[in-house]
Parts: structure tokens; sequence; C-alpha cells
């Protein structure tokens, strides 16, 4: 086997196994920062509800009040929870993997009711008041989900409409009925804003990013290979080549070769200087032997 494929053979060795390695440790962060990423992205989602919920606690809602007592009917769009699920609709066009949802142990509309696995979140927050943010996953007939979930609290501007039905708007009464929705109490934990997104989507993140880094590291290893290979060539195997092509010359009593061309101080250099002085010792030796014969 010739010297140069034996290199390239232990070199396609050592770079498939470094880049083996670099792989499946890069797989695992990809796969542990696009978790993150899918995260913050839902936690800047949680951020604009939050946002469109003050927008129309402090200047939609007093407007349409009014608006409401001279029509005699409810307005859902004064209820800040309302607003920020219906802006969520808008903002799936952009994100539709990612759905949102206020559920409440006891709402005024009983879409907002919580199912079993948001009771327990709620009920997390309820007997751990200090705890802000909840992140998890869940299965779910679709696949696995990533969830994060935050706290609502009730607030004063909450109890004029769920303290008691009596100082419900009447409207509100006439829309939703006297049997839920009230009862509320300032600071407990009523309900939970969240935002819930499939595993796929940062499964995909880091999928793609993977692929992309792996063809990126088998050019890198191709381009390395082939500048490696070439530098052997030039540095090694040449002059190596060149030091067995007169070895043979000589083997065969042809003391007219020219001396192999050395230049620099590496060891393959010294290695040809030596080879040239043996080979000029050898070649005044033979001349000797046979004048005097």
């Amino acid at each position: 086997m010739r010297l140069l494929i034996k290199f390239s053979l232990l070199l396609i060795l050592v770079l498939g196994a470094g880049l083996s390695v670099a792989a499946y440790l890069s797989h695992q962060f990809l796969q542990r920062n696009a978790r993150e990423q899918v995260i913050q992205q839902a936690r800047i989602m949680m951020e604009t509800t939050l946002s469109i919920r003050d927008y129309t606690s402090k200047q939609l809602k007093p407007l349409l009040i009014t608006h409401q007592m001279h029509v005699a009917q409810f307005l859902p769009q004064s209820v800040p929870a309302y607003s920020a699920s219906e802006m969520f609709k808008y903002l799936r066009a952009a994100y539709p993997a990612y759905t949102y949802k206020e559920a409440s142990l006891n709402p005024t509309n009983l879409r907002a009711r919580a199912v079993d696995w948001e009771n327990d979140i709620i009920n997390a927050f309820r007997n751990f008041p200090d705890k802000k943010e909840v992140i998890g996953e869940r299965d779910t007939p679709e696949g696995r989900a990533l969830y994060l979930a935050r706290p609502i609290k009730v607030s004063p501007a909450c109890l004029e409409c769920h303290s008691v039905p009596q100082k419900a708007p009447i409207a509100m009464i006439r829309t939703y009925g006297r049997n839920n929705g009230f009862g509320w109490k300032e600071g407990e934990v009523i309900a939970a804003q969240i935002v819930s997104v499939p595993m796929a989507v940062p499964v995909e993140i880091a999928d793609k990013a993977f692929r992309n880094l792996v063809l990126f590291l088998a050019v890198v290893g191709v381009a390395v290979l082939v500048i490696v290979n070439i530098g052997l060539s030039l540095i090694v195997i040449r002059p190596v080549t060149q030091m067995s092509q007169m070895a043979d010359e000589i083997s065969k009593g042809n003391l007219n070769v020219a001396e192999l061309p050395v230049s620099g101080g590496d060891e393959i250099s010294t290695l040809g200087k030596s080879f040239n002085r043996m080979y000029v010792s050898l070649a005044k030796a033979i001349r000797l032997l046979e004048n005097e014969s």
C-alpha cells in the first residue's frame, strides 16, 4: 500500500472520529439552544399579551363601558382576557404552531375553564405564591408539547365584575349568567396564562441547524484532507520517492545520477543531505576499487 494512501486512511479515521464527537456534542447543544429559543419566543408573546391586557384595561375599557351602558349590550372587547386571546389569534398567522389560553378555575366565559393539566399548573401557583413561571412538557394527541405558564392574580379592577353578581354589569349577567366567574378574592391566583407549542418546532429548528453544521463540517473535513494530502506529497512523499528512485539506480550500478536537490533544515532535508553524502562516499569508494583493480 502506498505511503500517501496510508496517511490518507489514518487522517480519515482521525478526522471522522473527531467530527463524529463534534457532531454529537453540537446536536445536543443545538437541541438545548432551540428549546430555549422557542421558550424565549413564548416569553415575548406572553409580554405582548400582558401589554394588550394593560391597554384594554386602562384605555379601551372606560370607553367601551360608557358605550355599553347606552346600547345595553355586553361588549367582550372591554375584558382584558378577551382582548389578549383575540390578539393572539392574529399573532398565530405568523406563529401558527403556538397556542395561547388564559385558563381559569372559575371563569365567566366557560371557554376559558381550565382542564386537568391546566388546573395542576394553577394550583402550583396557588400553593407556591413566589413562583413566577412554570416551564414543562406534556403529552398530547398530536405529540409532545412544550408550555410556558405565568399566574394571573385578582386585582381590585377585577372585583368590579367578579366579586358578587349584584355588582357585575347587567349586560354581562345577561350574556354569561350568574353562576360562573364570581367569588374572586383580591390577590388570589385565579388563572394562568399558558403558551403551548409542539416539541416538533424546536426539534425541527435544531435538526435544520444540525444539517447545516454537518454539511459545513463535511466540507471542512474534505478540504483539510485535500490540503494535508497535497502538503504530504510535496514535503514528504516526493522527496522520499526521489530518494527511492536514486537508491534503485545506484543499486543497479549507475553512479552518474544527480544528487538530490535539498533545501531547508527539517528532518526530510537532513535525510536528503545525509543520503547525498552517502551516495558521494559510495561512488568514490567504488571508483577507487575499480582503479586499483
